[in-house]
């Protein structure tokens, strides 16, 4: 370990402990030695000046907090002593200059996607399965059930299951609780599917949701919105909609959406009604007929070189801790600029959790109109959830707490860091799709799972996932590519983490350098030579974001 603390940036008056620090250890920082006044957990800051009452808390050369108590030099910040604090912002002078990175080594690199017809190139190759409103839910459920393993989708028999027989075959020789309790198996994954059917086909997903009536007419919209982005997705083959007929969310809605994302849509695309069917059982022998055929027509696709240009990445970061912000976040953000520098385009999305970079952000927009679009939808979203009893102060969860993020402002300033430096060149509401290269900022909820399905709505074919806690979180379509902000984490969580960005913080490595070390790693995901651990466990979460109320 070269240093046991960070100071991020030289305006800052707090510094970050790499390490665990006692009280009465000396520090120095900034030329000035000086003793801790109490032991700074690793992740979490110290002053390294004394702070008045009422003071500024500033880090990454940006307000974060507002000292509630007078704060000395060497003394912990923490939810006692300092509460969530963001300066104003407003249109400023465009900052657009950057610093692009050496991108020879890639520009003649490819990826192995599927190609379609509007020009895009996915990842993968799904069928989907979508109800179009919840009564749907249980035929969509039926439609798994006969699928997944008929297909080779699934394995014969989960580890859980085994283990479950397992304990039944117990208790008919032991009555005794304490024998099943006392039961150390190690679970071993089945590997053992049929043979896939469909070679080409990586899956069929089945978009279950809670939506799609009873919420006003603006959340059936964005719903429709949402699926069309699925269904016109460079991951997915077709799709196959399953509708009761009646609900909010009509069928007509929805492919007005198609055509605004791809007015020549022309993917195989089946919808059922039930209410004109009007038996369950004819209605699920048709889906069952018709998904068999378009499985058929889509598995003619097969993988072919694209230039990485055709690369549109999510970043997306959950259970972030304190070293979020100096170690993946910011590798995962020279990524971007490898990325957006070669023509791909990148997705930062979490609106609460951009608080407090506002003006930054806003600066680097293209140009006034995309940075007063910014502006006009953080300053709405607030004030709505100000309006609800909240705001975006409330955004870290006790987990972000515990590890460091103290305040809306200091996690915010360390999710921006996944954007990169280059320019904004566009400004997304969801569930819009994204139309040009670059860094597109999309309006989301800070939720991880909300916001990585919105992020794929919107046309990212893999998502980058940062986190310093540990989160199974996936996508039904799209890889989730997890990193880890800290080694421990990845030692603990190998089964669901991909990659370990922890030397960075044990000042092994560079951020550049493990910039493009997730970019060669994103290469064989995109080309199936890696499977995404979170595909692998079948973590395929979507969940649409409800804006409005119920009615």
């Amino acid at each position: 370990m070269a240093n046991k603390t960070l100071l991020i940036h030289p305006s800052d008056n707090i510094e970050v402990a790499l390490v665990n620090l006692h009280k009465d250890e000396t520090v120095r920082s900034k030329g000035n030695e000086f003793a801790l006044k109490e032991s700074i957990p690793a992740k979490h800051k110290f002053a390294i000046a004394d702070i008045r009452e009422g003071g500024d808390v500033i880090m990454y050369g940006v307000l974060v907090g507002r000292a509630m108590k007078f704060i000395p030099q060497g003394g912990l910040i923490s939810t006692g002593n300092t509460k969530h604090a963001a300066n104003n912002y407003k249109l400023g002078e465009r900052k657009t200059a950057w610093h692009k990175p050496d991108i020879a080594k890639w520009a003649n690199r490819s990826f192995m996607g599927y190609h379609r017809h509007d020009g895009s190139v996915g990842t993968s190759n799904h069928w989907l399965v979508i109800p179009m409103v919840f009564c749907e839910n249980k035929n969509v459920a039926v439609l798994e059930e006969a699928f997944m393993k008929a297909l080779g989708y699934k394995p014969k028999q989960s580890p859980y299951q085994a283990f479950v027989e397992k304990l039944v075959k117990m208790r008919s020789s032991s009555k005794n609780e304490e024998d099943i309790l006392s039961v150390d198996v190690i679970l071993e994954e089945d590997n053992e599917h049929d043979q896939k059917i469909f070679p080409n086909i990586d899956g069929i997903r089945f978009l279950n949701h809670t939506l799609g009536c009873g919420g006003t007419r603006q959340d059936a919209q964005a719903l429709c919105g949402l699926l069309a982005g699925y269904i016109t997705h460079s991951n997915t083959g077709g799709a196959t909609i399953l509708s009761l007929g009646c609900q909010n969310a009509q069928v007509a809605l929805l492919m007005d959406e198609i055509k605004k994302r791809d007015k020549n849509f022309s993917k195989p695309l089946y919808v059922l009604e039930q209410q004109k069917i009007g038996n369950e059982q004819k209605m699920l022998h048709e889906a069952i007929k018709k998904t068999f055929a378009g499985l058929m027509a889509a598995n003619k696709n097969v993988r072919m070189p694209a230039p990485l240009n055709k690369l549109c990445i999510g970043l997306e970061c959950g259970g972030s801790d304190g070293f979020s912000g100096i170690s993946a976040n910011p590798a995962v953000g020279y990524t971007s600029d490898i990325l957006v520098a070669l023509g791909g385009s990148v997705i930062l999305s979490e609106f609460p959790e951009l608080c407090g970079v506002e003006q930054e952000l806003s600066d680097r927009c293209a140009d006034e109109a995309t940075a007063n679009r910014f502006m006009e939808l953080m300053n709405t979203y607030n004030k709505k959830a100000e309006l609800l009893g909240s705001g975006f102060y409330a955004n870290p969860s006790p987990g972000n707490i515990k590890d460091g993020l103290i305040t809306d402002a200091i996690k915010s300033a360390g999710a921006a860091k996944k954007g990169g430096t280059s320019p904004v060149t566009d400004v997304l509401d969801y569930p819009e799709k994204v139309t040009k290269p670059g860094l597109n900022l999309l309006c989301t909820p800070g939720s991880d799972v909300e916001s990585t399905t919105a992020e794929v709505g919107s046309g990212a074919n893999i998502v980058l996932f940062t986190t310093g806690l540990g989160t199974p979180t996936g996508n039904p379509i799209a890889p989730v590519i997890k990193l880890s902000t800290n080694t421990p984490l990845y030692e603990k969580m190998k089964d669901i983490i991909d990659i370990d960005t922890g030397d960075i913080i044990a000042g092994k490595e560079t951020i550049q350098e493990a910039g493009e070390r997730i970019l060669e790693y994103i290469i064989k995901v995109a080309s199936g030579e890696l499977k995404a651990k979170a595909d692998a466990h079948n973590h395929d979460d979507f969940i649409p974001w409800k804006r409005g109320i119920s009615l």
